[in-house]
C-alpha cells in the first residue's frame, strides 16, 4: 500500500493527514512563530552605535525566518516515509515547504503531486480534500436536479 499525505499548512499551524489504505492518521503541528512585531516603545527608530543603526524590526524578520524554518523542518519531519504527498493552505508558508522540499532534495521527484491554494478549513474538509484528491472515483458529485 502507498502511504498518501497531505499536508494543510499556514504560518500557525499545519493539519497533516497520513492515508495507509483504509487508516488515516491526523497529525496537528502547532507553530510558534511569530506574527506581529510588538514595541515596547512605538516611537523607538532602533538603535545607533557610532555610525551603526540596529533596528528592531530586522531582527524580528530574522527571527521569524527562523522560526519558520524550524517549523517546516519539524513539519517535514512527518512526511519523510511518504510514498505520494499534497500540500495545501493559504498564504506563502506552502511555497516556502515546497522549495525546502525540493532546494534540499527531501523528497524524490514525482512524490509531491500538488501544491495549491486552500482557505481556512476546518479537519473534516482538510481529511475530505485529501482523500478526495487521492481517491477521485470514491466521490461521486452530486447529480443536479431537473
Amino acid at each position: 500500500m502507498k502511504r498518501q499525505t497531505g499536508i494543510w499548512i499556514d504560518s500557525s499551524k499545519a493539519i497533516i493527514v497520513a492515508l495507509d489504505g483504509e487508516t488515516e492518521k491526523i497529525t496537528e503541528i502547532d507553530s510558534e512563530v511569530e506574527n506581529s512585531v510588538h514595541h515596547n516603545d512605538e516611537g523607538n527608530k532602533g538603535t545607533f552605535s557610532g555610525v551603526h543603526h540596529g533596528n528592531s524590526d530586522k531582527k524580528f524578520d530574522n527571527r521569524k525566518e527562523q522560526e519558520l524554518d524550524y517549523f517546516i523542518k519539524s513539519v517535514l519531519s512527518y512526511v519523510k516515509k511518504s510514498d505520494e504527498l499534497i500540500v495545501f493552505g493559504p498564504a506563502q508558508t506552502k511555497t516556502k515547504l515546497e522549495q525546502k522540499l525540493m532546494t534540499d532534495h527531501l523528497i524524490e521527484p514525482g512524490k509531491l503531486k500538488a501544491v495549491e491554494t486552500a482557505d481556512k478549513m476546518t479537519l473534516n474538509q482538510i481529511v475530505e480534500k485529501v482523500r478526495r484528491f487521492y481517491n477521485p472515483y470514491e466521490y461521486k458529485e452530486p447529480k443536479p436536479k431537473s
